[in-house]
């Protein structure tokens, strides 16, 4: 495939699949990670794309990951999140995520030896895990990129968690109910503390509905990924100046902390469509990983012990977290969106309030699962530095 072909293959094809999303919802419902995962599959093990073209994949991937953290973040009203219940709830499901993440490396650490991955690989599936389970895929692909995880290792990893998390979401939706009422019956289903705050800082973080031109939303667009471009090139600059071993781990935390820094700047945070374009680099760089996979080479049924490893941190976390949450008297209701939130993103928390017949818990669940993009760098990274020191 020859360089330009490559290149607007990989920019043109996303932004298809994101305008057709709009335009029918069933293409979000399956969700337009899947249908890019197979386009690239496709393209990628027809021939169409050819050797040649790895390189040039590459590098796109690596740009457009780290493009996408200042555009995601950038977005996020960080000021107003004091809410207690709000704030509870969502240690609660990160101490949950985590713990049951750990343990499960150590159990399932034999069985991936067993299958050739090292150590040190499945310690970068862990540290991935982390990542999408407390920021989902806007901090999946970064974490996977910063740990240098396979690409073979980071499909799997994206397939079985399409499998798990759908189970999961049908559990809540059928006996989210059931769960509230047998673990929380003298709680309630309400949050514990007023929501105004989170209230607040949603209406602020949300897209405005707008009637600017189609120019004006081009140049606002166009002005965000100048920005974003601006601060990748200077958390680049800063290794040049600073030796250090893991470089891409560091031009991440620097650039998600940048990202922060610079969301507290209104004009920046007010910014159209910074997170949408964010999330269509994530989607370039899936397309250009999906196409990069031999899938001959995967052995879906020889590394089955990772989808064993995904229920087991999934619904463990769940079991954790209800634990918890009665422990320090969060209610029912919160617990379940927080876990919903983290674990399959907050564009399911509607969904989950609708089970639960509670529409008080939108804005926090939707505020958790934020609060989870803002971490889960870190978190990601730092569970792959605690598992190579003590794993082996």
């Amino acid at each position: 495939m020859p360089p330009i072909i490559a290149t607007l293959y990989l920019y043109v094809i996303p932004l298809l699949v994101m305008l057709a999303a709009r335009k029918w919802p069933v293409i979000e419902k399956i969700s337009p990670m899947v249908i890019l995962y197979v386009i690239g599959l496709v393209v990628g093990n027809a021939g169409i794309a050819g050797k040649e073209s790895t390189y040039l994949f590459e590098n796109i991937s690596n740009m457009a990951v780290l493009t996408s953290i200042p555009l995601m973040l950038c977005s996020c009203d960080f000021r107003k999140w004091s809410a207690k219940a709000v704030l509870k709830a969502f240690l609660v499901g990160l101490v949950s995520i985590m713990a049951v993440n750990i343990i499960g490396f150590f159990l399932f650490r034999s069985q991936a030896v067993a299958s050739g991955v090292s150590l040190e690989d499945f310690a970068k599936v862990t540290a991935a895990m982390t990542g999408i389970y407390t920021g989902g895929i806007p901090n999946f692909a970064p974490v996977a990129k910063a740990v240098s995880l396979p690409h073979n290792l980071f499909l799997l990893v994206s397939g079985y968690d399409l499998v798990v998390t759908a189970v999961y979401l049908l559990v809540i939706v059928f006996f989210g109910g059931k769960i509230v009422r047998w673990f929380f019956p003298k709680m309630g289903n309400t949050p514990a503390a007023s929501t105004d705050t989170v209230t607040d800082n949603l209406s602020e973080s949300a897209p405005e509905v707008t009637t600017k031109s189609l120019k004006q939303k081009i140049l606002n667009r166009a002005a965000s990924i100048l920005g974003a471009i601006a601060i990748v090139t200077f958390a680049v600059g800063l290794t040049y100046l600073i030796p250090m071993k893991n470089t891409t781990a560091f031009i991440i935390i620097v650039i998600t902390t940048f990202s922060i820094l610079i969301s507290f700047w209104k004009p920046v945070r007010k910014l159209e469509g910074t997170f949408d374009t964010g999330l269509y680099f994530v989607y370039v760089f899936c397309l250009a990983v999906a196409t990069m996979v031999n899938v001959h080479e995967l052995e879906f049924s020889k590394y089955i012990y990772i989808l064993y490893y995904i229920a087991f941190v999934v619904f463990g976390s769940l079991a954790l977290q209800i634990l918890l949450a009665r422990l320090f008297k969060i209610s029912g209701a919160m617990t379940l969106t927080s876990s919903i939130s983290l674990i399959n993103s907050p564009p399911f928390v509607p969904m989950v309030a609708a089970v639960l017949h509670d529409k008080s818990v939108i804005l926090p669940g939707i505020a958790i699962g934020l609060l989870g993009y803002a971490v889960g760098n870190y978190l990601g990274i730092g569970i792959f530095m605690l598992l190579t020191a003590v794993g082996g």
